[in-house]
């Protein structure tokens, strides 16, 4: 009797990858060039106009801060409401502590991180130590934080703020220094790539065509340089858009190149499985609070600074507008699943929708409207790639 043939694969067998639009991976850039045109459309061109850019990306700046950690906190599995009202109450207490006080600007910024940085700790604490949903203690810290900057500012308007304070949210960087700094960031692309593919084919692992991945970081080089010609054309790359820029990069690299961002990742998609491998899960939970307040703190000088004054009323609804954005960028309420790029991309889409309908002159209500509508549909993209 003949026994059957079995054909057996070579290991060392490499596929063929040919060329893949995955349209998912790039909903995102589609819907802001999408989004471009429309504006661009509907004001003569006035929306992509050097002034109008360089106005979009500092005014997405402190949505954006607030994003990147917000990614940190629902990937984990959990939620912060209160991140509106720590950006009140940490930019409320800078402006306090330099007009009330007169302390130098170094300083109060610092203080307003470090007291962001507290605020975590306090309600991580709550959520990690002791199992209260992280829902019901930023909930109450939303309105904890911002009874407190009422009571500390007495319902008072805090300004004005000294000229270097001012300077963090309303400066540009010169263009020569921005054409240095689009030069670094287009090399590094193309280092961290030739790295990547390189580590990749050590461990065997199939790569993608050149073409495909080199073609990529050609077109991002590209559209890197154009927004810096377009930003120097008016008065240079926006202050606040480069510190967007600097702690995504650092996010990005706690994220995806250290224990504690993995950790943050595993504990979100599985928590019991995360304990079973030996994740200290309380102590990991801690962090990503202290993080979130630590970056509120950072979002609260930058909107103090912007507005060059601190009200009782900064920051009010931000919590929701960065949480949107976090989920239009991608990232899953079901925890386990998210990108820092696409959150502020996500913070961008939010951004262009406000800018651009306001330059329209559309009635705010209708931005409202436009903006819970685009967030109930990411919401049901999510639910549905997840049943799938």
């Amino acid at each position: 009797m003949n026994s059957p043939v079995t054909t057996i694969k070579d290991p060392q067998e490499k596929k063929t990858v040919g060329f893949k639009f995955d349209v998912q991976s790039y909903t995102l850039i589609i819907a802001v060039v999408v989004i471009a045109m429309i504006f661009g459309f509907f004001t003569s061109g006035e929306f992509l106009s050097s002034r109008n850019l360089s106005n979009l990306f500092t005014q997405m700046a402190v949505i954006s801060v607030l994003a990147v950690g917000m990614t940190l906190v629902i990937v984990a599995g959990h939620i912060d409401l209160s991140v509106g009202s720590i950006v009140g109450l940490t930019g409320g207490i800078a402006a306090i502590l330099q007009v009330w006080q007169g302390w130098n600007t170094v300083t109060v910024v610092l203080a307003a991180i470090i007291v962001g940085a507290v605020i975590g700790l306090w309600q991580g604490w709550w959520v990690a130590y002791r199992n209260v949903p992280a829902f019901i203690v930023t909930l109450g810290g939303m309105l904890v934080f911002r009874g407190i900057l009422i009571g500390i500012s007495k319902g008072q308007t805090v300004a004005p703020l000294s000229t270097s304070f001012g300077q963090i949210g309303n400066s540009f960087i010169p263009y020569a220094v921005g054409y240095i700094l689009a030069v670094i960031a287009v090399v590094f692309l193309f280092i961290a790539k030739i790295r990547s593919r390189a580590k990749r084919q050590t461990l065997g692992l199939t790569l993608a065509p050149t073409f495909i991945d080199y073609g990529k970081i050609t077109v991002y080089s590209v559209c890197i340089i154009i927004v810096t010609y377009m930003l120097n054309r008016y008065l240079g790359i926006p202050v606040p858009m480069l510190i967007v820029v600097v702690l995504a990069g650092i996010f990005l690299f706690v994220s995806h190149k250290t224990s504690f961002g993995r950790f943050t990742y595993a504990i979100g998609g599985n928590v019991e499985a995360a304990a079973l491998s030996g994740i200290n899960i309380k102590r990991n939970v801690l962090f990503v609070f202290i993080l979130m307040g630590a970056l509120a703190g950072i979002a609260g000088v930058l909107l103090t600074s912007r507005l060059n004054a601190a009200t009782t009323s900064a920051g009010t609804s931000y919590e929701l507008d960065a949480i949107a954005a976090c989920v239009i960028g991608g990232t899953s309420l079901m925890g386990g699943k998210g990108k820092i790029v696409g959150a502020i991309i996500g913070a961008l889409i939010m951004t262009s929708i406000d800018n651009g309908m306001s330059m329209m002159n559309i009635e705010a209500f209708w931005q409202y409207i436009v903006k819970g509508l685009i967030l109930i549909f990411a919401v049901w993209l999510d639910v549905s790639n997840q049943k799938k």
